[in-house]
Parts: structure tokens; C-alpha cells; sequence
């Protein structure tokens, strides 16, 4: 048998190169296209049918089902699509990676693809020294295009020919006679291999070049294809894995809706394949199951499989969507789901598509920090000693809470950052990164307003009636501020945004520390005034006030003025 460790090795390289040419269209096209891509994937959901056309679109033009996957169900992280939403997407990009299949059934089999690659990457290079516009990311687009060419060329050199290897085919028969039984097993055989290339693109180009060279049987082929759709599923449960609930449950619908589909068509196999060629023939197509024919006989089974799949599946979202909710459990512990982060899922391919994680994130980020403002709120009006002790853990808890977020935030987007990004975009990080400093410097100060009160406590040090009453008026304005600051950072686009209702509060916040403070001077003197709770009570509002800054701040860096 004239195949041995080079071969191998050389089939794994041409791989490579195809699935880093295909990495590469996907991610410069996202770069070109990613706020128009964002905006589109978010204007045509609101039906399944305009779901499952925008799946298809989105996924024929970055070449790549998993990167719409994932887009997806970051987007569901993030709060942007519903579940009902994101299953016609995930529909449509099952339609929309055939188109790989057709591409290379036309092209990789009927031309020299050196042809195409050396005038893309005439086209393409100079494109890449260009700093105008997003001309260099489409640049990457068209040399990514060019080198997924490459790739599929040195794959159809590096499989050798069945003549020369007849034994392989006989070892393959061996597998291909037993029913159903070698159906499930060449699926088996074709979820395997899209998991370990981690692209059902280049798993069934490896198939169709395989097909090429006499190596596979058009049923067996077929069932290699199915299995490659269940495949391609992990990525998307993978990149699950660090997201929501909602998440989880987007890509639990993608595997269900898969496997159910690969299930009916495993049945009927044996019947849907002659009627597909006799179809093919009677339009003018070669036989399928010649070995001329296979390539584009596969590719109209693959694609006829996934409309059929579609228009069967799609009147039974709700079942996925219900199904997908019960295998799927929500966290209940509040806290536990406050500890993490929600919409930071780390799959987006772009921080182009990124920064809408972030934004999400910062406003719950927010959210998570004003339950402090709670706490505290309680704390000076409790007065068992058991509950204040409670109220002073959530506190502690909540201030490593704001630390760890604050901490993951900006280790995200350092990383993005660290990756080639517009200037937008890098604007847009700054304003996150300052967002979540203020944050986190929030809940330091709650931390410690719970420290003081603990040890106010501890030496039965009490407030004045009008001392309480003014900390509890100061802590509502202060609400005010966290409510405005909330709403500021859930606002979509940035820009709309002012920031004189937040001024407004925080003018507010200061005058009545001013109050409170020239009141609390003027007590001191008196006879009775307790001097040590005078002491505690100024450093608590003076602490809030310090928050009412850095809800201004947070403002302020949202309109662009930090």
C-alpha cells in the first residue's frame, strides 16, 4: 500500500492550510462587516423564517457555520436574541455551510485552483498594507479565500488515488455492507472527524476529496455528511460551556434540532439517495453515484438534506425551545448567579463583536454593584444583631463580587486589546475598562462603610434619630444615582445617551453631604452630642458621596467625556 506517515502528515498539513485560509475569510469579513453583522443578525430575527434566511446569509458570507453558531449564542449570552430567535438562525446556517460543498464540488474539481489563488493574492496582499478604512480586512477576506484554495489543492494531491491502494477499498466494503448498521457507523465516523478538525467545511472537504479519488461509496459519503452536522454541533455547546443559562439552552436547540434531522434521514437513507439521483440526472446532472458525479451529487444532498431538515423542524421551535428549557436547569441562587459573569461568553471571533458583550456585561455589572446601596440601607436600620451580621457577609461578599468582575472585565478586554482593532473599537474598550474601575471602586467603599458600622456596633456606639434619617435620605438619592447610571448603561447606543439627569442627582448628593456635614460640625459643641458616632456618621456620608462620584463618572464615560 503506497500510503504511509508522509501521506498522513501531508493530508493534515493541506488541512491546516484550508481550515487557517477559511479562519482567516471568516475573521476579515467579520472585521469589514461586524457592526453591520451585529445590526443585521439583530433586525432580522423577529420571525423564524427571517431567522432562518438571516442564519443563511450570515453563514454563506463568513464561509463558516461555526462562527454563526457561536455569534449566536453570544448573542443570546447577551441578551440580544431570544431562544425562539436564535433556533431559525442556527436553522439557516445549517443551509448556509452547503455552500462550502458547492464551492469546492465546482471549483475544486473542475479547475486548477492555482489559477484562483494567485490572482486573489495579487488582489489580496497590497490590500493588507492598507490602513484606509476596512480595505485591509477585506484584504484578509480575499488572501484567507486564496489560501483555502491552496489548501483544497494540496488535499486533492495528498489523498492518493484508490487504484493504487485497492485494499483500502476492500477494507472499506468490509464496513459499507451491513444495513443500517454501516450507516450509523460512517455517521459515526464523520462526527468524529468534523470534532477533532473542528469545521464541518473541512470535514466534508475531506470527504468530497476522498469521493474524488474512488475511496467512498456514495451512501456510505452520504452518511459521513450527516455525521459531520452532528459533529459540528460541539462547537457550539462548547462555546456554551462559559456562558448563561440561555446560552446553553440556544446551543442545546442547534444539537437537538442536528440529531433529530441526522436520525429521520439515517431511516430513510436508502429510499431519499435514488430518488435524489434520478432527480439529478433528469436535469442534466452526471450520475451521482459515479465517481465523476459523486462530488456534486454529495453537495445536493447535503444541501437538500438541510432545507428538508429546515422546512420539516421549523414548526417545532417551541418543542426545541421547551425541550431545550427542561434539559437545561437555571441556577436559582441569586448570588451565585451575581458571582459571575453573564454575557462575557470569550467565543466572539472579532472584538468588533465583542464590545456588545461587554456592554451588556457593564450593565449588569452596574446592577450587581447597586444592591449594595441595599444592603447598607438595611444595615443602618437593623437592629437584631444576628441580621446585621448577615447583611454585614453580604456586603463582604458582594465587595469580592465587584472584584473578581472587575478583574475579569479588564483581562477580556485586555486580551481584545491585544488583538489588531479599529480605533472605534478601541475607544469603545476604554470606556468599558474606566466603567468597570469605578465600579469596583463602588464596592470598596460599601465594603468598608460595612467595616465601619460592624465596629460603630461592636463598641455600642449609636446613631442620633436625624443622624439615621439623613444617612437614609443621602442613600436614597444615591439610589437615584445607581437607577439613572443603570439605565445609562443598558442604552444600545452610547451616543444617545446624556448625562444631565446624572448631574442633576449628583448635585443633589453633594448638597445634601454639605448639609450634613456643616449640621454635624455645628453639633460637635454641644453638650451630649456623641462624638464618637458624630465620627462614624461623617465618614459614611462622605463615603457616599464618594459614590455619587463615581456614578457620575460612569456617566461621564459613557457619554465620552473619560
Amino acid at each position: 500500500m503506497d500510503f504511509g506517515i508522509g501521506s498522513i502528515i501531508q493530508i493534515f498539513g493541506s488541512l491546516a492550510f484550508f481550515i487557517f485560509g477559511m479562519k482567516m475569510m471568516s475573521e476579515g469579513i467579520q472585521r469589514a462587516a461586524g457592526s453591520q453583522l451585529r445590526g443585521f443578525l439583530g433586525n432580522m430575527t423577529k420571525n423564524r423564517v427571517l431567522g432562518v434566511f438571516t442564519g443563511f446569509l450570515i453563514t454563506a458570507l463568513v464561509q463558516s457555520s461555526s462562527a454563526t453558531t457561536v455569534m449566536t449564542v453570544s448573542f443570546v449570552n447577551a441578551g440580544l436574541l431570544s431562544l425562539l430567535e436564535s433556533a431559525g438562525v442556527m436553522m439557516g446556517a445549517n443551509i448556509g455551510t452547503t455552500i462550502t460543498g458547492w464551492l469546492v464540488s465546482f471549483l475544486g474539481f473542475k479547475v486548477k485552483l492555482s489559477a484562483y489563488s494567485i490572482p486573489l493574492f495579487a488582489i489580496g496582499v497590497p490590500m493588507l498594507f492598507m490602513n484606509k478604512g476596512k480595505v485591509k480586512y477585506w484584504g484578509e477576506f480575499i488572501v484567507g479565500f486564496a489560501i483555502l484554495f491552496l489548501g483544497l489543492s494540496a488535499l486533492k494531491g495528498s489523498v492518493p488515488d484508490i487504484k493504487h491502494n485497492p485494499e483500502v477499498l476492500e477494507w472499506l466494503k468490509s464496513f459499507s455492507n451491513s444495513g443500517i448498521w454501516s450507516r450509523l457507523f460512517f455517521v459515526l465516523v464523520g462526527t468524529i472527524l468534523t470534532i477533532v478538525v473542528q469545521s464541518s467545511s473541512a470535514a466534508m472537504a475531506i470527504t468530497l476529496t476522498m469521493c474524488a479519488q474512488g475511496w467512498l461509496p456514495f451512501e456510505v459519503s452520504a452518511a459521513m455528511i450527516l455525521g459531520e452536522n452532528i459533529g459540528t454541533t460541539i462547537t457550539a455547546e462548547l462555546a456554551s460551556i462559559v456562558g448563561n443559562t440561555a446560552a446553553k439552552r440556544s446551543a442545546r436547540i442547534h444539537s437537538l434540532f442536528n440529531v433529530i434531522g441526522v436520525t429521520w434521514m439515517v431511516i430513510v437513507l436508502p429510499l431519499f439517495l435514488p430518488v435524489l439521483s434520478s432527480f439529478m440526472m433528469s436535469i442534466g446532472f452526471e450520475d451521482p453515484t459515479s465517481k465523476e458525479g459523486m462530488a456534486l451529487g454529495l453537495s445536493a444532498f447535503h444541501t437538500s438534506f438541510n432545507m428538508l431538515n429546515v422546512l420539516i423542524m421549523i414548526g417545532f421551535v417551541p418543542w426545541l425551545v421547551k425541550v431545550a428549557t427542561k434539559t437545561v436547569k437555571e441556577k436559582l441562587d441569586e448570588d451565585e448567579s451575581n458571582s459571575r459573569l453573564q454575557f462575557i461568553s470569550g467565543n466572539i471571533i472579532t472584538p468588533e463583536l465583542a464590545t456588545i458583550e461587554l456592554q451588556k456585561e457593564t450593565a449588569h455589572f452596574g446592577k450587581v454593584t447597586s444592591k449594595m446601596n441595599g444592603f447598607l440601607e438595611a444595615l443602618i436600620q437593623e437592629k437584631d444583631e444576628k441580621k446585621r451580621r448577615k447583611l454585614q457577609k453580604k456586603l463582604a461578599k458582594y465587595e469580592s463580587i465587584t472584584d473578581n468582575m472587575e478583574v475579569e472585565i479588564t483581562a477580556y478586554i485586555t486580551k481584545l486589546a491585544d488583538r489588531e482593532i479599529t480605533s472605534e473599537t478601541s475607544i469603545r474598550l476604554r470606556t468599558y475598562m474606566n466603567i468597570a474601575n469605578d465600579l469596583e471602586r463602588i464596592g470598596d467603599i460599601y465594603f468598608q462603610m460595612g467595616k465601619n458600622i460592624e465596629v460603630k456596633n461592636e463598641k455600642k456606639i449609636y446613631f442620633m434619630p436625624e443622624q439615621r434619617q439623613n444617612l437614609l435620605e443621602m442613600i436614597a438619592l444615591v439610589s437615584e444615582g445607581f437607577e439613572e447610571m443603570v439605565t445609562n448603561l443598558q442604552v444600545a447606543d452610547y451616543a444617545s445617551v446624556t448625562k444631565e439627569k446624572a448631574r442633576e442627582i449628583e448635585d443633589r448628593i453633594n448638597v445634601k453631604r454639605n448639609e450634613m456635614r456643616t449640621r454635624n460640625q455645628d453639633q460637635l459643641g454641644e453638650a451630649g452630642y456623641p462624638v464618637e458616632a458624630a465620627m462614624t456618621y461623617n465618614t459614611i456620608f462622605s463615603s457616599l458621596e464618594r459614590v455619587g462620584d463615581h456614578l457620575i463618572n460612569v456617566t461621564e464615560s459613557v457619554v465620552g467625556e473619560i
